[in-house]
């Protein structure tokens, strides 16, 4: 009819099996990987990693605590992949065990500057040795943990100290996406990344 036009119609959604193989794009260092190969728990610190650092207070002490969720869903697919989360902090606060319960983690110890023997007990419980765990940190307080690990990552904006025992430093700062990168380092060690990508992608 004059004046209609006709438009083809709209390409069906291509089916999720005839999709080409998704190809992860991260890649590190294969002597990293290598090291990381048996890790099956994964240490946090929380100021500085999980979050940017900042404290935020009021009259009635710290409130608030800003996290990422790049972060988070990284430590969901850590224990996909079998690999046991673990935070070690010297402070504590609502919000931190509010959102650490949210992302299922159960291995925690809050307010502790003396980290060793917090990490320590938590491998006797898990059955595991040092050889078999990872650990991100930031300051001095993190270093005895850091240095008796497999692995130890820190957040390009930690401390000099921490940085220079770490067998890895993020691009990404504290808060802010460094603990994914963490994540996704122990995931492609491990061998779950792609399956995992994959997974999410079909």
């Amino acid at each position: 009819m004059p004046g209609t036009s006709l438009s083809s119609p709209p390409t069906a959604p291509q089916d999720a099996a005839a999709l080409a193989p998704l190809r992860p794009s991260l890649q590190f260092d294969p002597a990293l990987l290598l090291r990381a190969q048996d890790v099956r728990v994964a240490f946090f610190d929380v100021d500085g990693v999980l979050t940017d650092g900042g404290l935020y207070f009021s009259e009635t002490g710290e409130t608030l605590k800003r996290f990422h969720t790049l972060d988070g869903h990284g430590i969901k697919l850590l224990q996909k992949a079998g690999i046991v989360p673990a935070v070690i902090t010297g402070r504590d606060a609502p919000a931190l065990r509010l959102r650490l319960q949210a992302l299922g983690v159960v291995h925690a110890r809050f307010g502790t500057e003396d980290k060793r023997p917090a990490a320590e007990a938590i491998l006797a419980e898990l059955g595991l040795g040092w050889h078999q765990a990872a650990a991100m940190g930031d300051d001095w307080p993190d270093l005895p943990v850091m240095r008796r690990c497999a692995v130890a990552c820190a957040p390009f904006h930690a401390h000099a100290e921490a940085r220079a025992v770490a067998h890895h430093v993020t691009t990404a700062p504290g808060g802010n996406g460094a603990a994914r990168e963490f994540c996704d380092l122990l995931l492609v060690a491990s061998g779950r990344y792609a399956t995992l990508l994959e997974a999410y992608a079909a």
